[in-house]
């Protein structure tokens, strides 16, 4: 958990992006996150960089989005995240997660986050085929284990692409809702 917010600062949520189909919907989860008063900055893989409108998200939220480690000594681009939402979040990054696999920011933000105390919410995004495997279980499995939410997105079919009609983007928020104010000043949601 980060230091506690001043009682009229906004929490600071990262949504970690990863490359999937639907990754260029993100703007669904930013908006909702701003409208239920969180700040948002968003972390990408190196590969869902490619799937995002970059202007547009870094117009919207404020923030540049980070894909690539700092240099020693260069500023820290994002505030500290008081929450983190993994949306879409794919079949490589939750076992690399699982697994303790720090190769890229976004993973690195992740493994760390545990040790942190940071609350994360995670909603796979990814086929059958994919989630029929056993490693992906026992990663999910890790992950709960972990304390991370766990959304409930069902797996679409192999080869198909889609869901993105049925892939719920608030859902993160949801999840994080019960552990929104923990270490902050806040005692009560800002009024709507």
């Amino acid at each position: 958990m980060t230091e506690p917010t001043a009682p009229d600062k906004k929490p600071f949520l990262y949504v970690v992006v990863c490359a999937s189909g639907i990754a260029g919907e993100v703007g669904t989860l930013i908006t909702a996150a701003q409208q239920r008063h969180w700040e948002v900055g968003v972390v990408a893989t190196p590969q869902g960089l490619g799937f995002l409108d970059t202007e547009v998200i870094e117009a919207r939220t404020g923030h540049p989005i980070r894909s690539a480690w700092r240099r020693p000594g260069e500023a820290r681009p994002l505030p500290p995240a008081d929450a983190i939402a993994v949306a879409p979040a794919t079949f490589n990054t939750v076992n690399k997660w699982a697994a303790g696999i720090s190769d890229t920011l976004a993973l690195g933000i992740l493994c760390e986050a545990y040790g942190m105390g940071v609350p994360t919410a995670v909603l796979p995004y990814l086929n059958a085929a994919q989630a029929a495997h056993p490693v992906y279980r026992q990663s999910l499995a890790r992950l709960t284990g972990m304390g991370v939410l766990v959304g409930s997105y069902e797996p679409h079919e192999p080869k198909a692409g889609g869901g993105v009609q049925r892939f719920r983007w608030t859902e993160a928020l949801d999840l994080l809702e019960p552990v929104r104010y923990l270490g902050t000043s806040r005692s009560a949601p800002p009024p709507s």
